[in-house]
């Protein structure tokens, strides 16, 4: 573990002190945190991201934020507050077999995601959405906000789709639940638009894919996965604060670059053009300068938002949401004569062993993706492969130790298995890629039989009517 105590690389502490107490910098930092004073702010915690731990939250109440700040570490707001409901979209690129090329080459991989980042811009305009546009490490976020007592909060929220598995390990907010379920329509509209615009695979989550043109494999996600976990679990970046992710991880020192780099800030974008802010990160002056005319209040966003559910709820994925949870899984009880029967030779040699070593494969959201296609194409209920994952999330046999202390075994198999089931209905997924050959460039074939996934593929695609050329 590289130490947390360094700061701008070729900066004296004094000067980098300098940002963290700046007073319109923390200005700044606080009014994201939803108030004028640190002491009215509205969101639950402030979470370190640079713990030792990073399976165990590291919570400090909003008054520590001085603390944190002196102290250099690398800070979150919680996604819970106590006002309002966040609604955060993540994107990034992401590299495989390159993992610190957004780094080392910034300019190129912010490029990359140019034609993404304007269809998201696009549709939040359409819906009428005002949005805060952050800049992080390796992507961007756009934040709005309604509050829970607005009509919209409580309209969303009544929806009655989304129907709980027995003996879920926490309840979830039905607000929440269902902000999932929009979310995951958004998501489907950008992908279906910027999929044609993009150089790269658009994926929703970090999906691995098949080395392209550059030999390696690189890709650009929408990433939701936040909602695929409980709301008091989740943190987002602050404006304003250091982005060290590469640095604490140890992915610098590991490859020896640790002091080729300079630390930076996640900051607004406003006012200029992205090469601009990616040259202005990493000097302290020009993020004080930017402070002084850049605020980051989350607007509130309850009319566009209304829109959005209106688009959701005339649209064939709310459909499929419906049917996905018109059935129930086997409760725990059933698990035994039930989910831990499944006979796992009868499955492609691939998935059968995604699901005996599902610490960590099936944690990977394409290790739950091979697994859902090759159970949808066997016949069975997506909500069923919901809960045959959640049956080994829950088993004790396979190591999970503190895994799921945070978060919820069940939500997390339900969120990834309902995207996935979702996007081959919406034929937003033609299953191109459900071969031998795709498996191999993955990583996620291991042991070659001189077997096939041709027969499973044809048989998903009869199910879903898909075509190789439906995306």
């Amino acid at each position: 573990m590289v130490s947390h105590s360094h700061f701008f690389r070729g900066t004296s502490r004094p000067v980098s002190h300098r940002i963290w107490r700046d007073p319109t910098v923390r200005e700044r930092i606080v009014e994201y945190l939803g108030g004028h004073r640190v002491e009215d702010a509205t969101c639950l915690f402030l979470g370190r991201l640079d713990s030792e731990n990073p399976s165990i939250f590291d919570r400090h109440p909003p008054a520590d934020l001085d603390k944190l700040l002196d102290g250099g570490c690398e800070i979150a707001r919680s996604l819970e507050d106590r006002e309002s409901m966040l609604i955060h979209l993540d994107i990034e690129y992401v590299n495989f077999d390159d993992p610190v090329a957004a780094y080392t080459d910034a300019q190129g991989a912010f490029l990359m995601q140019e034609p993404l980042v304007e269809v998201i811009e696009t549709w939040l305009l359409n819906y009428g959405i005002r949005y805060l546009h952050l800049v992080t490490g390796q992507g961007h976020h756009f934040v709005w906000k309604i509050h829970k007592q607005s009509a919209i909060a409580k309209r969303i929220a009544k929806l009655g789709i989304y129907t709980p598995s027995e003996g879920s390990a926490r309840e979830i907010d039905p607000l929440f639940a269902h902000i999932s379920l929009l979310m995951e329509h958004f998501a489907h509209r950008v992908k279906r638009e910027a999929s044609s615009r993009c150089e790269l695979p658009v994926e929703i989550t970090a999906q691995h894919v098949g080395p392209g043109n550059s030999g390696m494999r690189e890709m650009l996600s929408i990433d939701i996965s936040e909602y695929g976990d409980p709301l008091q679990s989740r943190m987002i970046r602050m404006p304003y604060t250091v982005y060290r992710k590469p640095w604490i991880s140890g992915l610098f020192e590991r490859l020896g670059i640790e002091d080729r780099i300079t630390e930076f800030f996640t900051l607004p974008l406003h006012e200029m053009d992205l090469t601009r802010l990616l040259e202005l990160r990493h000097h302290p002056d020009e993020i004080i300068a930017l402070a002084r005319r850049a605020g980051v209040h989350i607007p509130s966003e309850e009319h566009g938002t209304a829109r959005l559910l209106d688009d959701y709820l005339g649209s064939s994925l709310a459909s499929f949401h419906r049917q996905f949870y018109a059935v129930q899984q086997d409760s725990p009880s059933q698990w035994p004569g039930g989910y831990d029967r499944t006979p796992l030779e009868k499955l492609p040699p691939c998935a059968a062993h995604v699901l005996s070593f599902p610490n960590d494969l099936l944690l990977k959201p394409s290790g739950m993706q091979l697994v859902t296609r090759s159970l949808l194409a066997s016949g069975w209920h997506p909500r069923h492969i919901a809960g045959l994952i959640r049956s080994k999330f829950e088993n004790p046999a396979f190591g999970w130790q503190d895994k799921w202390v945070e978060y919820d075994p069940s939500q997390r198999a339900e969120f990834y298995v309902r995207l996935f089931a979702g996007e081959l209905a919406e034929r937003l997924d033609s299953a191109i890629d459900f071969n031998c050959v795709s498996q191999q460039e993955k990583q996620f074939c291991w042991h070659p039989h001189g077997c096939s996934l041709e027969p499973l593929r044809d048989e998903l695609r009869k199910t879903f009517n898909l075509h190789p050329e439906s995306t």
